[in-house]
């Protein structure tokens, strides 16, 4: 076995064969099934970017799916792992719309009755649950989940592993005309389109620090960052310190920051109302997101703790995006009381979309002096407004708070908290070259240091909007459109 013409040793080829086998007793081997697919309207995502999504047909035993695809179709392949993955999803659909295509959205986590899915979110859990443990034990994180992060991934036998796994996943694609442009937010979603046949294929690669977990050979890789080009285009590191045989001029192109339309073409507006805000000694805006793991809820709630006196003074306010699990908004009211004794009054936006997209757009034209000021705590059970609701918001925002994950990378001024898992550090990192973060907090106490030096300085928050501004005339924040582009035979590396 090679990747990239490297070879391969015996016994990680026979580890990766040994877990194949071990995933097919576990939830069987359903190569040889056919699954009808069908397309469905997305409550969320349909009525924005036109975005149709892919699930089975129960009530056909013909294939269906070919007469059904819209004109200039585009698949966003992806998985829900976290937030993140679906979020660089949604700038691709976002992106498809506004060039002429109708994007597609592919789950490989929501075909419960396929072993595809059965060993996704396996692995989701586990995944799910290191994150959890990372932030209560500090040697558990240092011994096993920052190594296993950074470098673990890193190595080139990892990969080995995933492509086998991954041939488990082809039997969705068979009804998926091969030249159909595809991306990929996700590795798995690729790799399983490689595997079927899929002619067109985009990986388009999350976070800064270059990792072999992210390969999938036969697609083209595109990567946000010159750091991460450089790192995957001669693998370096992948394997100790010997030096590889890299990746080929056409197989990883950097293409800029994963952003969608939306974000992107009102950067100058959005940017303009957040100096004027700052200006004009009105409340900053705070907007934090939380993932499902609750992971930080500590360090959040501590951070939570500092702006609640500037909220009452009408010098701050809070937008707390809980996601999709109200347990993550219920351990916040145990850990801030004056959420929980009413004292800091909150408005909550609960599984209700038409209202909190309302409240969305109020907050972006300033229609309202409610919605930019006090505390408003945002819930979804559906994960598609529990994650498109972060993106509106923050053109609405004047600061975002997060882990330096897949959000590092959009043109909104942030604020990092400490990182999960040793690869967002580089997200950071990026970030605060740039100008339009901060550098990574490692402790609440710095972070909280930072909320009151941006409330009594606020013209950081114009020097962060203006290296915005900056950048999208350098094309940085364009990776979606690219993307896209690439996928649909439009443009090719040596042009971009």
């Amino acid at each position: 076995m090679e990747i990239f013409g490297n070879e391969i040793s015996g016994s990680a080829y026979r580890k990766a064969v040994k877990t194949q086998k071990k995933f097919i007793r576990k939830f069987g081997d359903d190569r040889n099934t056919h699954y009808h697919l069908a397309l469905k309207d997305n409550a969320v995502l349909t009525e924005p970017f036109g975005c149709k999504t892919i699930v089975t047909n129960q009530n056909t035993d013909k294939d269906t799916f070919t007469e059904s695809l819209p004109e200039n179709p585009i698949i966003i392949g992806n998985i829900r792992m976290g937030f993140g993955h679906y979020r660089i999803s949604m700038a691709m659909a976002s992106a498809a719309k506004a060039l002429g295509y109708t994007p597609l959205w592919m789950d490989l986590n929501s075909f419960p009755e396929t072993t595809c899915t059965k060993i996704i979110s396996y692995q989701n859990d586990l995944y799910s649950m290191g994150s959890r443990l990372s932030q209560k034990f500090p040697l558990f994180n240092k011994l096993f989940w920052e190594p296993m992060n950074y470098e673990g991934f890193k190595k080139l036998s990892y990969n080995a592993g995933d492509q086998m796994t991954a041939q488990l996943m082809t039997p969705l694609f068979r009804e998926i005309p091969k030249e159909t442009p595809f991306i990929a937010t996700h590795v798995w979603p690729s790799q399983a389109a490689i595997h079927a046949g899929m002619k067109n294929v985009v990986n388009a690669i999350p976070d800064n620090w270059p990792m072999a977990l992210h390969l999938s050979e036969g697609a083209i890789h595109t990567v946000q960052t010159f750091n991460s080009y450089w790192g995957y285009r001669t693998l370096n590191g992948f394997d100790g310190d010997k030096i590889l045989n890299p990746m080929g001029d056409g197989d990883i192109i950097w293409i800029g920051h994963y952003i969608d339309h939306e974000l992107v073409s009102n950067i100058e507006k959005d940017c303009k109302a957040r100096i004027e805000r700052s200006q004009n000694g009105g409340p900053i805006r705070f907007l934090f997101t939380i993932g499902g793991a609750g992971a930080q809820g500590e360090f959040f709630a501590a951070i939570i703790k500092t702006l609640l006196p500037y909220v009452k003074q009408n010098k701050a306010c809070i937008y707390l995006n809980c996601g999709d699990y109200e347990n993550v908004w219920n351990m916040l009211q145990k850990m801030i009381p004056e959420f929980a004794d009413g004292s800091v009054p909150v408005t909550k936006h609960f599984n209700d979309w038409a209202s909190e997209l309302e409240f969305a757009n109020s907050a972006i034209e300033g229609l309202e002096t409610e919605s930019g000021s006090g505390v408003h705590a945002f819930c979804n059970k559906d994960i598609f407004g529990a994650v498109y609701i972060t993106n509106l918001l923050m053109r609405a925002s004047d600061i975002l708070v997060t882990k330096p994950s897949e959000l590092a990378f959009y043109p909104v001024p942030k604020l990092f908290i400490r990182r999960i898992g040793g690869h967002e550090m580089w997200g950071a990192i990026h970030s605060a070259e740039l100008g339009d973060g901060t550098q990574e907090c490692e402790s609440p106490e710095y972070a909280s240091a930072l909320v009151k030096m941006i409330i009594e300085q606020p013209s950081l928050i114009e020097g962060m909007c203006n290296n915005i501004i900056n950048e999208k005339k350098k094309g940085t924040y364009d990776g979606a459109y690219k993307a896209v582009k690439i996928a649909a035979g439009e443009i090719h590396g040596r042009n971009l």
